[in-house]
């Protein structure tokens, strides 16, 4: 018999020896791993601890395409989850599987859930957390835009573009900070100005290490080039902190053409028909009205 089916086997006696584990790992690869038994368990490679961390409320769970959702409760701590990780964001979207395990043999267990963390409220001394399962992702609109603009992400599949390339990123050290979301830096003239705007900035070293933020204004002036982010960080950011700039795109196919030399990979419809299409008429001459293109 497999686990699953020893764990069933185990659940038809009278007395059973059964526990909750869960295992939390993060988008930034770091992993947390609890249980609700009052000592340390340790299966799949994991040591689950005790005490810490989670508990649930009861797993609802359907058959079909239906989402199954549901919640679970912790504690703040300074050895799992942290006030300051929330506050960062670190636990958005992250993974968590939730199994039910015999405690004296974790060998028999059966995964109960798996899904991401969707919404978290704090509360005095603790967290909840919306559970949201695998089916959720079927909650989201998929598929192509019809519009002008790419529809795709700098550097992602559909684009292509290969950030690595030499002239497209700056990997450097913050002079000065300013409410989270105004950044200078001394002497990066190197790069044109408005050459990161629409771009992403993320930090690489210090207390917000790993988080992300979209720049909004990219200004070089005096010898002192400004980044303006569109929110602020999710934590603070130091003078001497290493952040890595990436070029930013417009998604206009002159931006792909010029800039990136992309354009084979451009996933946008620049001809569309604008708003005044409907009075187009037939018209003698080289009128550009007459179906032909524009280009």
């Amino acid at each position: 018999m497999n686990g699953a089916a020893r764990l069933d086997a185990h659940l038809q006696r009278g007395v059973t020896e059964v526990a909750r584990c869960w295992r939390v790992t993060r988008e930034d690869g770091v992993r947390f791993a609890f249980t609700d038994h009052d000592g340390a368990l340790t299966f799949d490679g994991t040591v689950f601890k005790a005490e810490t961390g989670l508990s649930a409320a009861a797993l609802s769970q359907s058959t079909g395409l239906s989402v199954d959702n549901t919640e679970a409760l912790g504690a703040l701590s300074d050895a799992a989850i942290t006030e300051a990780d929330i506050e960062a964001g670190r636990f958005d979207g992250a993974e968590v599987e939730a199994w039910l395990v015999q405690w004296s043999n974790p060998d028999n267990r059966v995964l109960q859930f798996r899904g991401s963390f969707g919404e978290m409220e704090r509360q005095a001394g603790g967290f909840t957390v919306e559970l949201r399962g695998l089916a959720e992702a079927m909650n989201r609109a998929e598929g192509r835009v019809y519009q002008r603009g790419c529809s795709a992400i700098l550097g992602d599949g559909d684009c292509r573009f290969d950030l690595s390339t030499p002239g497209y990123a700056h990997e450097g050290a913050v002079t000065r900070v300013s409410a989270r979301r105004l950044l200078d830096f001394d002497g990066l003239d190197s790069f044109e100005p408005r050459w990161f705007e629409r771009g992403r900035l993320k930090v690489l070293s210090g207390v917000a290490e790993g988080l992300v933020g979209v720049i909004k204004n990219d200004r070089f002036a005096d010898g002192v080039r400004r980044v303006e982010l569109w929110e602020d960080l999710r934590a603070d950011l130091a003078p001497g902190d290493r952040v890595r700039l990436e070029a930013g795109c417009d998604k206009r196919m002159e931006t792909c053409r010029l800039k990136f030399s992309n354009l084979l990979n451009f996933r946008g419809f620049p001809d569309i028909p604008g708003e005044d299409w409907i009075m187009a008429h037939p018209a003698r001459g080289g009128s550009p009205v007459d179906g032909g293109s524009l280009r």
